[in-house]
Parts: C-alpha cells; structure tokens; sequence
C-alpha cells in the first residue's frame, strides 16, 4: 500500500533513485572540477594542455558537465526526494516515469560527453552558432532534456495525487517548491529544445546549409537566463524551508514564501534580450523592456533576504539574544547543515550586486563579454548554489542510504565549505578586477589589446590560478564526504528536516495552486517580450543564397 502522506523518510524505493542521479551529480563534478582547474593554469600562462588537447575542448567540458549535468542531476534527485517526504511516497507510474527520465538524461549525457570528450563538440556550455558540433552532441543534448521533463512529471504526478487527497488544502510547501521549479523549467527548455531541434540539429546533419544565429542565440537566452532560477529556487527551497528547523527555529512565513517562488516563474522567463544588449537586430525598445522585467526578479530576492533573516534574529532573540547583531551568536556555526549553506546565502550579495550590473544597459557595456561575468557566474552558481547543493548533500545522503552524518564528516564540511570561501575568493575576485580591465572571457591566456595591457592582467590569471587550485581541494574534499556518507558512514537514521511555519494559523491563500492562472500569466508575459521581437528578427533577416536565413 502506497503511503499518500507525509513522511518521516523517504521511501527506500524513491531513495534509491535520488541516489542514482547523485551519482551522476558528483561524477560530473569530479571531472569537471579537473577540468576547472585545467583551464586557470592555462590562463596562468604557466601550464599548456598536453597531448594536443584544446582549450575550448577543456572549457566546454568544464561548463557541459558543471552548469549542465551536475545541476540537473542533482536538482532532479532532490526534487524527487523532497516530494517524496512531503506529499508521500510516489507511486509505481510516478517512480517508472523518474527511472525513465533518469536513464533518457543519462544515455544523453553519454552521448554529449564523448562528443566533448573527442573534440567534435568544442562549441561551449552556450554552443552558439556559427560554432558546430557532431550531430550526436545535440541529440544527446536533446536527450538531457526529455529526460528532465518526463523526470519532473513524476514530481508533478504526486502532486497532483496529494491535492486530489487533500481537497481545499495548501499542497506542502517543499513539494509546491519543488512543481514551481519544475513548471519553470519545463517552459523555459522549450527554447533550447526549438532551437538544437528546428535549427541546429538538422544543420549538423547537412540537411540545411545555415541557420538564424540572432533566432538561435535568443532561443537560447529566452532559456539561458530561466536556467539561471532553475539552479537557484531549489537553493532556496533549503534556505526557506529546510534552513530553518535546522537551526531550531520556523519558518517565517509561508505565504510570502509561496508568492516568491511564484514571482520568480514569472519573472524569470521574459527577460533574456539582457543578454543580448550589445547584439544588433533586436529593437532597443525591446531590450529596455526586458531590462525592466529583469530588475523585478530583485523583488522576490529581496523578500526572501528578508525572510530569511528574520527567522535568524527571530531564532537568535528565542535564545536571549539583544543588540542589533547578537542573535549571530546564537546560530549554530559547528553544524554543517547550517555553516555551509549560510556561506551560499552570504555570497549572494556581492553575485546579486553583480547580477544588477550585468542586466544594467549602461554598466553591461563596462563588462560585456569580459571575465568579469564569468566571475559573476561563480559567485552565483560556483558558490551560492553549490555551496548550498553540498549542504543538503550532507544530510540527505545519509538519509537516504542509512547512514549518519558523523562528528568527523561535520567537521571536514566545514572545513570544505571555508576552503572553498577562500578559493573562491581569489578566483572569483580576480576574475571581476580582470573583467574591468577588458580582458576577455571564454579565452586562454592572450596578447588580446596588446602586450602592455596583457601585462596588467598577469597577476589576476595568477589568483585565478591559486584560487581554482584551492577549490580543487574543496572538489576532493566534498567527493570524500560523499563517499564516506554513500557507503561507509555508519548506520542510523539521519533527519530529512522539514520546518513548520512559524504562525499554524497563517493558511498560505489557494490561489498559489491557481495553475491555470499563473501558467496563463507566464505565457502572456512570453508572449508579449518575444513575439514582435521574433517577427522583426524573421523578416528583417538577410537570405541566403538558397533562400532561407543566414549568419
């Protein structure tokens, strides 16, 4: 008999899926941290590749396996086991539909990986045309994504079973969590899944000569910037709802929280010609508009810096804390559970400061295709997501195989989590003074402006040096924890914690599970940023010699 309620744990049959894209996960960080770590000795200009390796063979392998396969993998094995705790086990056609999706991703993977992994497909984690790869890359690209979605629909099936058993009720908050960032991404790949099928796929193959690069680059950014979110909501599904029984305290409310994970899907989609500020055939009228729609994505960040402090000083307070910053003390800095991921939620505010620079008309300008975005990039998906997906992995691993957290492991993910501040440190900070310099980003170690001005970014590829080297350290550490609480670990019953809101009587409203509505919403703001912009783009395109549209 299928258990339709919460759960203390999670059901080993849906454990041991979750555990398989972990798996996945930290196999991918393992070899894409190599290759990190690879590509700022290059820059060093103290190290060249061997064995005639390319640069850009490294970057994309680097970018394809972190920001691609260890995100999905692991978003999707949490997600999976987040609903299972919440809204129940999943059934026989939810868990068949996970496995499936599972083994879709992974074959996918295989086959972009060896593709990367042969230099047929050095084309870069954004594989933007003019740049080709081997048919077989973007199918297996293709792949990943149908994969994902029918993984997510598994998430949904049980949510949709909890709500079909609990009329009239709010659906748990971690499982509404969880559908939100799955509905995002859904719509959201339906960019990248247009533009590799109708465009680059079929181009590979020779079946045409040439594709729109402007259709194929806004495709891509109408899913490159929701990605962004995809990464990111499930790093606060912790800090909303995990983060705080961690602690001891309660969520401080859960509608706000329901209304800003809502926000985000709106928010998040319609906005991705700010990254493309600087590109012609796109109407600059139509850029300030997503320029704007981009800046209200500040608003449910903001609500839940808010959130989340008030449950820490609310917390601090409960422990006879005074003074304006005394409730700090009171947090529990020896418990990994917290540490780690309260690093993740600190480095948010310089990637989030650094974020309205980039979405910025005027300052993008400054740091448009330099290395200072690529230093942005690792503060917010290197450190505030990662740093965050590590401090769920140390509790939800062992739940999820039997084992416990131990003293010791604590301690080495606390360590890890320092190490890895401080690696980031150097790396991320040189990287954004390099940036303001001009140097570019996706390049090796170059004379580009000229030897003098080569000259001024030498000591900053050196700290990106000592700092990639750094986290590297933090990548072995984190692979030996995951290791030890995989299969080593003792055994026992970690807590999968799930906090209470902190007023019971505080109902979250019933129109946050209003799908129609705010699906209806979404479409319209899609609509509304993309439609002229994409007929302008189409008929204005020059032709090609056969008669379709060029690059």
């Amino acid at each position: 008999m299928e258990n339709h309620t919460t759960n203390i744990k999670v059901d080993p049959r849906d454990a041991k899926l979750s555990m398989a894209h972990f798996y996945v996960a930290f196999a991918a960080l393992a070899i894409g941290g190599l290759m990190g770590l690879l590509q700022v000795l290059v820059r060093s200009g103290k190290f060249e590749l061997p064995g005639g390796i390319s640069y850009y063979e490294v970057l994309t392998v680097h970018g394809v396996l972190l920001g691609l396969v260890l995100t999905t993998f692991f978003i999707m094995g949490f997600q999976y086991s987040a609903v299972s705790r919440t809204a129940g086990t999943h059934s026989k056609a939810a868990r068949r539909a996970g496995w499936i999706g599972f083994w879709i991703m992974l074959i996918g993977t295989v086959m972009a990986a060896a593709m990367i992994l042969t230099n047929k497909a050095s084309v870069l984690y954004t594989f933007y045309a003019p740049l080709k790869a081997h048919w077989i890359f973007y199918l297996g690209l293709t792949f990943v994504v149908v994969g994902s979605w029918i993984d997510g629909i598994a998430q949904i099936m049980t949510y949709v079973r909890w709500r079909r058993n609990n009329p009239g009720k709010p659906s748990p908050l971690l499982s509404y969590m969880a559908v939100v960032n799955t509905v995002l991404w859904i719509v959201a790949t339906l960019g990248v899944a247009a533009t590799v099928l109708i465009q680059l796929l079929p181009w590979s193959l020779g079946l045409v000569d040439r594709v729109d690069v402007l259709v194929s680059r806004t495709l891509f950014w109408y899913f490159g910037h929701p990605l962004v979110y995809f990464w990111l909501l499930p790093a606060y599904m912790c800090w909303y709802a995990i983060i705080p029984k961690v602690i001891g305290g309660k969520i401080f409310s859960e509608p706000l929280a329901r209304l800003s994970f809502i926000l985000f899907l709106l928010f998040s989609i319609p906005v991705g010609f700010h990254h493309q500020l600087t590109e012609p055939g796109i109407d600059p009228a139509w850029k300030f508009l997503q320029v704007v729609l981009t800046f209200l994505v500040v608003i449910p960040s903001l609500m839940t810096a808010f959130a989340l402090f008030a449950t820490f000083e609310r917390f601090g307070r409960s422990k006879g804390a005074t003074g304006l910053l005394g409730w700090l003390k009171k947090l529990p800095w020896n418990d990994a559970r917290f540490t780690v991921p309260f690093i993740g939620m600190a480095a948010f505010i310089p990637a989030g400061a650094g974020g309205i620079v980039n979405a910025s008309n005027q300052m993008d300008q400054v740091v448009h295709n330099t290395i200072w975005v690529t230093g942005h990039f690792h503060l917010t998906l290197a450190t505030s997501v990662v740093l965050t997906f590590f401090g769920i992995s140390y509790w939800l691993i062992p739940h999820l195989t039997g084992r416990i957290l131990t003293k010791k492991m604590n301690k080495l993910a606390i360590i890890q989590a320092w190490i890895w501040f401080i690696g980031m440190t150097f790396m991320s900070g040189a990287m954004h003074a390099e940036g303001l310099l001009g140097a570019p980003r996706r390049s090796a170690f170059s004379t580009y402006g000229g030897a003098k001005q080569a000259a001024e970014w030498i000591p900053y590829q050196i700290a990106q040096a000592i700092g990639g080297s750094i986290l590297f350290l933090g990548i072995i550490l984190v692979l030996v924890i995951f290791v030890n609480l995989a299969f080593f670990a003792p055994k026992g019953e970690e807590e999968f914690p799930v906090a209470e809101a902190e007023d019971a009587s505080e109902a979250s409203p019933m129109i946050f599970e209003n799908w129609k509505l705010w699906l209806g919403i979404a479409v319209l703001l899609i609509l509304f940023a993309y439609t002229i912009p994409f007929i302008d783009m189409i008929q204005n395109a020059p032709l090609g010699s056969k008669g379709f549209k060029t690059w």
